[in-house]
């Protein structure tokens, strides 16, 4: 069993599928493994890296297509749809592709994955259980974006993060607000806490409130009725505009004592809710920095730009960073790579992939294979649309 490992294509793409530490034990349990010739170098990883490992090096990507009857990526075709589209003429029929791979959203292009007869595993699509943690790469990219949002933040911010006691008077510690309590959102707290901040967070789960107090936050609570706000994955769901539009009244004062606020809130396979009207925006103080993680799915805050674009309105900076992981690519890499071998090691047995649709975490995770589009709610968001 050949695992091939392309270099990433999508512009800013800095991280790596698979990096030198994880292949001795892909190669112990009969898997070799094939790196495109400069795959690691933006993260860190040379080529000799790799083949001290055991792994081979191959010059171009035609030949790791060639080769492998597995390929890896950080960002397959449906997370990588301008770029990635080259990749379908390097396909062949029962090749299996592992990476993010956006089925929930890019709908046809799971489709055209499908028709190219490959096997393709989606790492979005991971259960949240026990056994899956370890392969858990959207908790994992989370906890680096949490991180680097405050450290956005941070550089942004007019005024320092930490109260200090100083010859010239005090310097009030900043006050950040901190929207969302997933894995990003706990991430952030625990860096702003690191660097000196007042923090508060908000969830519309209240069982959430004792791990962001654990964290050193104040957990805000806003009397609404939050019964039915969480799915069995442990998600946030969707609420009705009415539910949102007393959130945004209730929160708009919490808003407006924040120096910063940072917002995580997604829903999966949905446009991210706008939580920060203008009018919010308009409330805060001059110099005041909104980071809004959500910013690829259409962010949590109205004025949001594009992604990537740092918008300027009533003196507050907002910040609506994408792909925030490939910032820090080395390691986002190393924690990429650990799922991404969790999950290869979890697949493949004696040397064979072995595809058992009677376990959760295959079956949960499988989008295409024969030719067809297996994964249920695929499936049936390709029907709504007439793809099926």
């Amino acid at each position: 069993m050949k695992i091939g490992v392309p270099k990433e294509t999508f512009p800013g793409e800095n991280r790596v599928a698979l990096i030198p530490a994880v292949v001795p034990q892909l190669v112990k349990a009969g898997m070799e493994v094939i790196v495109e010739s400069g795959a690691g170098r933006a993260a860190g990883f040379r080529n000799r890296d790799y083949r001290e490992k055991g792994a081979a090096t191959l010059a171009t990507r035609e030949e790791v297509f060639a080769a492998a009857d597995v390929i890896v990526q950080v960002r397959a075709l449906g997370a990588n749809p301008e770029a990635g589209r080259a990749d379908l003429a390097l396909l062949r029929p029962e090749q299996t592709v592992i990476g993010f791979c956006e089925p929930l959203i890019e709908l046809d292009l799971a489709q055209e994955m499908s028709e190219c007869g490959v096997t393709l595993f989606s790492m979005e699509l991971m259960p949240r259980i026990t056994r899956a943690q370890s392969m858990d790469a959207l908790s994992s990219m989370a906890t680096i974006s949490g991180y680097k949002a405050v450290v956005l933040a941070a550089s942004m911010l007019p005024r320092m993060f930490p109260m200090l006691m100083t010859a010239a008077g005090t310097v009030a510690a900043a006050r950040v607000l901190v929207i969302g309590a997933g894995v990003a959102g706990l991430q952030a707290i625990a860096s702003a806490r690191r660097l000196g901040a007042k923090v508060e967070a908000y969830d519309v789960r209240p069982a959430v409130k004792e791990q962001v107090e654990s964290l050193g936050a104040k957990f805000v609570e806003l009397p609404l009725e939050t019964t039915g706000a969480e799915d069995k994955g442990g998600y946030a769901k969707a609420q009705d505009e009415t539910f949102l539009q007393r959130q945004r009244e209730l929160m708009a004062r919490v808003v407006a004592n924040s120096d910063v606020v940072i917002t995580t809130a997604l829903i999966p396979d949905k446009k991210a809710p706008v939580l920060i009207t203008a009018d919010m925006v308009a409330g805060m103080n001059g110099g005041s920095v909104i980071v809004d993680i959500a910013a690829e799915r259409g962010g949590n805050c109205e004025l949001t730009g594009r992604p990537d674009q740092t918008i300027i309105a009533h003196g507050v900076t907002i910040l609506g960073p994408a792909n925030l992981p490939a910032t820090v690519p080395y390691h986002a890499s190393q924690m990429y790579a650990k799922n991404m071998s969790a999950f290869l090691l979890h697949l493949v047995q004696k040397g064979a992939l072995c595809i058992n649709m009677e376990d959760q975490i295959t079956r949960d995770t499988l989008v295409t294979r024969g030719g067809n589009v297996v994964h249920s709610r695929v499936r049936e968001l390709l029907g709504h649309v007439g793809g099926v």
